[in-house]
């Protein structure tokens, strides 16, 4: 017997504006900088691309997801300009939803599950006793495998987000022009959510070129633009695997209120190994 699965796809081509300049903090996601590490061209992030799988993913969850509901994705293969990509979400058998993200001649250059509710990780992210902002630091020191500020929490970064860049965000990197990331005090995109964890890190260590690897997220109440929002965070571990360095971070993001809007593990290379 065959039960029919909700599925939803939609198709987009990726971008990636000024892929020549090397002026940015991670160089990976420029030609000359990626092809240094023996990728073709540059890298686009994989909050960017995760990014471009939100609007098949409320059509099938609704905007409740904004609010109480999680994603999980693993980024497998890099996306470059100009490849096309399907976003396919389908029902699976535990309640969840299995989401890829197809590149040309591969079975997913992203793949995980969304669904609502509580995600069946959330109990194991760590929490910081660390939540009002912090001045940023004169000097900053590098993040080294030796000497990573593991079961630490990091310093909180406050940063006021407002209408304006909200809306700019969703339409210029997103390509997204649903009504519910404009107007006069609109929500806050996913993808900008999952960004914030790397300008937060940025705060307390110094990163060279990274990779993001896998992305898990919480929502936890809507998040709306218009406000300072505080991101704060624990470095769980950090550890070499096939020539990578890599870290753990769990972090919150908190609104102006004292409100936590959403909560990740992210899992991200630091130094990547030369490819052949």
């Amino acid at each position: 017997m065959t039960t029919d699965r909700r599925t939803v796809e939609a198709s987009t081509t990726a971008f990636l504006d000024d892929a020549d300049n090397m002026d940015i903090p991670n160089i990976v996601h420029s030609n000359e900088g990626a092809r240094r590490f023996g990728f073709k061209a540059a890298i686009i992030a994989g909050t960017t691309v995760y990014g471009w799988a939100v609007p098949a993913t409320l059509q099938i969850l609704g905007p409740a997801w904004l609010e109480n509901g999680w994603h999980d994705v693993r980024f497998r293969r890099p996306v470059y300009p100009g490849d096309q990509i399907t976003t396919r979400v389908v029902e699976s058998d535990d309640g969840a939803f299995d989401l890829t993200i197809l590149d040309p001649g591969s079975d997913g250059a992203v793949v995980g599950q969304v669904g609502l509710g509580s995600a069946p990780w959330l109990g194991e992210l760590h929490d910081s006793q660390r939540r009002t902002g912090e001045l940023e630091l004169d000097t900053i020191p590098d993040l080294v495998l030796e000497a990573a500020p593991v079961g630490q929490d990091l310093r909180p970064l406050a940063t006021h987000v407002s209408a304006d860049d909200a809306t700019k965000y969703a339409r210029e990197i997103q390509n997204d022009v649903d009504p519910l990331w404009a107007g006069a005090r609109p929500r806050l995109h996913p993808g900008w959510i999952a960004y914030r964890m790397w300008p937060f890190i940025r705060h307390s260590v110094r990163l060279g070129p990274i990779i993001h690897t896998r992305s898990q997220i919480q929502h936890l109440a809507v998040a709306y633009a218009d406000q300072t929002i505080t991101t704060s965070g624990h470095l769980v571990e950090a550890y070499e695997r096939k020539g990578h360095h890599y870290f753990v971070t769990d972090g919150c993001l908190t609104g102006a209120d004292g409100t936590d809007l959403a909560r990740f593990r992210h899992t991200t290379i630091f130094k990547i190994a030369p490819r052949d």
